[in-house]
This record gives C-alpha cells, sequence and structure tokens, in this order.
C-alpha cells in the first residue's frame, strides 16, 4: 500500500529537494491518510451494491475540493483507493489511521462529507446508514457527531 501511494504522489506532488527526513515521513503519512478516507468515502459508496453517478461525482468533487487535487490527481488517487478498498480485509486499516491522526474537526468533517456520499443518490439505505455508523465508531466518534453531520448536511442540500 505505502509503495502505490508514493508512487502516486510523486507523480502529482514535487517535494523540496532539501525537504528534511521528518518532512518526508509527515507527507508520506498525510498521503496515506488521503487513500485511507477516500477508500473508506468509497466503501459507502458501494456499501447499497450500486455506486450511482452521483456518488461517483460527489467522491471525486470532495477529494478535489478538500485535498486540493486537480481533476487528474483525484482521479488517480480513487483509483488507488479503489484497488486498496478492495484489497482490505476490513477497514480497521483505514479507520485506524484517520483515527490516530485527525482531529475531532477533520473527523466531523470527514463525516459530513461521508454523509454527503450516503445522501448522494437522495436515499439513505440501511447498509449504507450501517456502514457509517460502524465507522463513526471506528473513528471514535461519538453518534452525536454523526447526527449533527447528517443534519448539516441535509440542510445544506435543502438550500
Amino acid at each position: 500500500m505505502i509503495e502505490s501511494i508514493r508512487r502516486f504522489f510523486a507523480r502529482t506532488m514535487q517535494a523540496p529537494p532539501d525537504a528534511a527526513a521528518e518532512a518526508d515521513r509527515e507527507e508520506n503519512e498525510r498521503r496515506r491518510l488521503h487513500v485511507s478516507a477516500c477508500a473508506l468515502l468509497l466503501e459507502l459508496a458501494h456499501a447499497d451494491d450500486v455506486f450511482t453517478a452521483r456518488e461517483k461525482e460527489h467522491v471525486a468533487a470532495a477529494v478535489r475540493r478538500h485535498l486540493d487535487l486537480d481533476d487528474a490527481a483525484a482521479r488517480e488517487l480513487i483509483e488507488l483507493a479503489e484497488q486498496e478498498r478492495r484489497g482490505a480485509i476490513d477497514l480497521y486499516q483505514f479507520t485506524s489511521l484517520i483515527r490516530d491522526n485527525y482531529d475531532l474537526g477533520q473527523k466531523t468533517l470527514l463525516a459530513e462529507i461521508m454523509w454527503g456520499v450516503v445522501l448522494a443518490d437522495g436515499e439513505i439505505h440501511a447498509d449504507e446508514s450501517y456502514l457509517l455508523r460502524k465507522i463513526g465508531n471506528l473513528l471514535g466518534l461519538e453518534p452525536g457527531y454523526l447526527s449533527h453531520a447528517r443534519k448539516k448536511v441535509m440542510e445544506a442540500r435543502m438550500k
């Protein structure tokens, strides 16, 4: 997983030539976090066994906006995250990394993005709702934060 992440970001983002080893380690960690977050979004999008065009666009838009990537880099990240998602035995490899590195605000923002994926097709399927609660639990988010994120996304959709 780490090597494919390194290759992806080496092509899309060049580090300064004299960057310290610590900066490199932090950058690699950030890259792994991006792949993990994207893999969770994709897992939610596939939860009901139908990955709609709206869900695809929502994931792509979220990746572009929140990770500040252009279209090509976002597509490549999504492809890499999809490969990692398919090869994963469970969600723990993704959620543990995020749980240990994101603060509460970042986790809450991720919850909003995840609710956006769930609501992208206009329906909340039982499998999606269950999986989102499971991911929230694995991330260490209390149910109130998930409820607040859902409410915020639904209100935004009404505008």
